[in-house]
């Protein structure tokens, strides 16, 4: 991928596009900047492998599509708000092992990517959606209410559950006025034999 920037980093994610206006709408109030103008890039997602391959060619392309050709399409329910111990307040989705199977998948074909570069162990499939704490600022100034699991959960209120169909992971560039959709990578149509 010619003339691909070097200061951010690559995801492959799972699209979650029935909270994308909520997520966006969330990123905006903390920074702008991570907010993409490109209409095809979904910030609310489900991340597979993260951090990725830096600059992908067309070689790993071709390996992460031939590895999602045999996985099979599902329906996915994200509907319980939870927080982790570090304060990230997310949805669980489920199938949980459907989603930690795709992570494995692509660990295992990418061992020099571990998935969040190894720090946190074993990983759980998350959408994240907040911080527990003050809440976005401007300037130094409060602009929103304290981030609490109550309160996300509460702003999600009349959203959740939402169901989704899982037929492709997306290759997401995130970087500061610069997030995109890089790829998309679709899952098998029917389950495979």
């Amino acid at each position: 991928m010619s003339g691909h920037p070097t200061s951010g980093h690559t995801v492959l994610a799972v699209p979650v596009p029935a909270l994308d206006d909520w997520v966006r709408a969330r990123t905006h109030e903390y920074d702008p900047a991570w907010v993409s103008s490109d209409p095809a890039f979904v910030h609310a997602h489900v991340t597979v492998l993260a951090p990725w391959v830096p600059a992908p060619d067309d070689a790993d392309l071709g390996r992460v599509a031939a590895l999602l050709a045999s996985v099979p399409t599902f329906e996915a329910r994200l509907g319980e708000v939870d927080v982790f111990p570090n304060g990230l307040v997310h949805l669980r989705p489920e199938p949980h092992g459907r989603f930690a199977a795709l992570t494995g998948l692509l660990a295992e074909a990418y061992p020099q990517h571990p998935p969040y570069e190894g720090r946190y162990g074993a990983v759980e499939p998350h959408l994240s959606l907040d911080q527990v704490g003050p809440g976005p600022t401007r300037v130094g100034q409060q602009v929103g209410q304290r981030v609490t699991v109550g309160s996300v959960a509460g702003d999600l209120s009349g959203r959740l559950p939402v169901r989704t169909r899982v037929d492709r992971v997306d290759l997401q560039w995130w970087q500061a006025d610069g997030c995109r959709l890089l790829h998309s990578f679709p899952l098998a149509a029917e389950a495979v034999a």
